[in-house]
């Protein structure tokens, strides 16, 4: 007669424990929204400072018309516009006006700034378009091979031109690249976004974007697409040198982290060359950090596209913003200074996304 062994039978009143599965989705959809709702309190936090700063000048009929106006006058236009009233009631007015998606009006050419946004957004959107792609071309590639030849001669030289790039102003790298490339080699436009010829011929598109690249490209014209792309070049690479300093660096200490894992070391030992460990293994989560940074890099090229626009002439909010500073025309500069910042909350939500979705690490 067998004996039936206890230890290999089961009780029937003794439960098997169950292995619960994390719920990536719950946490994913909870970290959603509260980036989401942490946009409301940044804005706020951004459009407050820029109302404080603004109005601790004075109220902005005194800024740009005093000393031009007789004083009866001058008392009489502030008491239209209502900056008489107190700070309090004019902030409340403001922020009611900016949920209606009223800017207000400008002091020196009376348009709304509404108006002023939609007509020179679509020049800065390009250029900082442009400038991005000059960051991932030179950035991306360069922190590879500083990554891949590190501590040798290549690795220091391209660490030294990141920090070089990174620190150089822009208006100077402007500068520097006008005289160059217009002036000594007279290979590039010096200025503008287009010629006169190009220009006349873009406004004859019918319902222009106001993004040259695309009313270039529905003209089918490859002579106007090429005078655009010729005119973006300078700029571009002035504005998009500054973002590509982060990414080579970024993307160098990232590439030489991932080296030292315990996956890359297992594949090492089994005789995979340095060169695909980089390609297969290394480089593609060093780039997941690009990511998370993208949006830090937007609010650093909308700022720098100020000096860049101004030192090409590139018609843009920042080119528009530095005429409106010059005539003290402090409405027109709170409404585009608001329209940026809401620009950089979202999009540093847009990003926060993409992160979470690429990384599932990224979880509150």
């Amino acid at each position: 007669m067998d004996i039936e062994d206890p230890s290999m039978t089961t009780p029937v009143d003794q439960k098997v424990p169950k292995v619960r599965r994390a719920k990536s989705g719950g946490s994913l959809g909870r970290y959603l929204v509260i980036r989401a709702l942490l946009i409301i309190p940044t804005v706020f936090i951004l459009v407050t400072t820029v109302f404080v700063l603004m109005r601790a000048t004075g109220d902005p009929i005194t800024a740009a018309q005093g000393g031009k106006l007789p004083a009866d006058q001058l008392a009489e236009r502030i008491h239209q516009a209502g900056y008489d009233r107190p700070i309090l009631v004019q902030y409340v007015e403001y922020l009611r006006d900016l949920l209606h998606g009223n800017f207000g009006t400008t002091l020196s050419d009376h348009r709304p700034v509404t108006q002023v946004l939609t007509h020179f957004g679509g020049a800065t959107l390009e250029l900082a378009v442009y400038a991005l792609a000059v960051a991932f071309i030179v950035g991306i590639p360069l922190g590879r091979i500083a990554a891949h030849r590190r501590d040798k001669a290549p690795d220091a030289v391209l660490r030294i031109g990141a920090i070089l790039a990174y620190a150089t102003p822009v208006f100077f790298a402007g500068l520097l690249l006008k005289l160059i490339f217009a002036v000594w080699l007279n290979v590039l436009p010096v200025a503008g976004r287009a010629s006169t010829r190009t220009e006349l011929t873009l406004q004859k598109v019918h319902h222009p974007t106001g993004i040259y690249i695309i009313d270039a490209i529905r003209t089918g014209d490859p002579a106007v697409v090429g005078d655009v792309l010729q005119h973006a070049i300078l700029p571009a690479l002035a504005l998009g040198m500054l973002t590509a300093g982060v990414f080579l660096r970024l993307v160098r200490t990232n590439v030489i982290s991932t080296f030292g894992a315990g996956y890359v070391e297992a594949a090492r030992s089994r005789g995979v060359s340095e060169r695909r460990l980089l390609r297969k293994h290394a480089y593609k989560p060093a780039l997941i950090p690009i990511v998370t940074v993208m949006g830090l890099q937007v609010a650093l090229l909308l700022s720098g596209a100020v000096l860049t626009e101004t030192t090409f002439e590139w018609k843009g909010l920042g080119f528009q913003l530095a005429q409106y500073l010059q005539a003290r025309d402090f409405v027109a500069v709170q409404g585009i200074v608001a329209l940026l910042a809401v620009i950089v909350a979202v999009t540093n939500f847009i990003v926060d996304v993409i992160a979470a979705i690429i990384d599932p690490r990224v979880r509150y």
